[in-house]
């Protein structure tokens, strides 16, 4: 991130914040930030995130491409504003909702999000959350765990945690999704053709463990729900919280090490 403000505040997130001063009358009358940015997510959600440059923007536009740079200085920063308007505004934390289903309900909407908008999580991660929606979704999750007993970090810790679950199976799916239509075949298809050649190059003798599974039949079933194995690691990050809420609840005292 460039940090060339006067306060030491990157442009990106001044932009972000709108912390930065707006340029005075430009070249292009009706030239704003927001549109600029709304042009880029359309480029991106209609043609793929390579397409994104300031140039095709620009054109998305009718705009000269040095006309941008009076409201964006690079691509990244460009890049770093149409994610947070791609994610959006976070869900609204429901009245009565326990901090497991308001855990779950976190992550499951992540995952719809990012998948109406594939190209979000192709692009690179540059540190932790600081834009504004990125915050939103933040502050989300820190209220759905308000009451659990958790220290602060540790709420942290099992949001981000939580959010990099949801990441991974949105991209390892997208992936696995792209990679079947490049073959002229589907992800359900895919899946079986991995069983059938498991099957026939694993020796049980090399790899026992292997063979137990082909010999358990699971790998010759149709295949299920592809989001069932994102509900299992789901549950399972959700379990693992509650145990740590759990020993919170049973000793106060006992806390998780930080590592910094």
């Amino acid at each position: 991130m460039t940090d060339d403000t006067a306060d030491g505040i990157p442009t990106n997130l001044a932009a972000a914040w709108g912390l930065r001063a707006r340029p005075g009358k430009g070249p292009k009358p009706g030239l704003t930030l927001d549109g600029i940015v709304a042009a880029g997510v359309k480029v991106a959600t209609n043609e793929g995130l390579a397409a994104v440059s300031m140039g095709r923007v620009a054109s998305e536009l009718g705009a000269s491409t040095m006309s941008l740079y009076r409201y964006v200085t690079a691509k990244q920063e460009l890049l770093d504003l149409m994610v947070d308007a791609a994610i959006g505004p976070a869900p609204v934390p429901v009245d009565g909702e326990g901090w497991r289903a308001g855990l779950a309900r976190f992550a499951r909407t992540h995952l719809a999000l990012l998948r109406s908008v594939p190209w979000v999580v192709r692009v690179p991660l540059a540190g932790p959350p600081l834009t504004p929606n990125q915050i939103g979704w933040m502050n989300y999750g820190l209220t759905v765990l308000r009451d659990t007993g958790l220290e602060e970090y540790e709420k942290l810790s099992a949001i981000m945690t939580m959010a990099g679950h949801v990441r991974n199976w949105a991209l390892l799916t997208a992936d696995m999704t792209a990679s079947a239509a490049a073959a002229g075949t589907t992800p359900d298809e895919a899946i079986q053709t991995y069983g059938r050649l498991l099957t026939r190059l694993v020796d049980p003798a090399r790899f026992p463990a292997v063979g137990e599974l082909i010999k358990s039949g699971i790998l010759d079933l149709p295949p299920g729900d592809p989001d069932e194995d994102f509900e299992f690691g789901l549950d399972r990050l959700l379990d693992g919280i509650e145990v740590l809420i759990e020993r919170r609840a049973a000793d106060p005292t006992c806390a998780t090490p930080q590592v910094r």
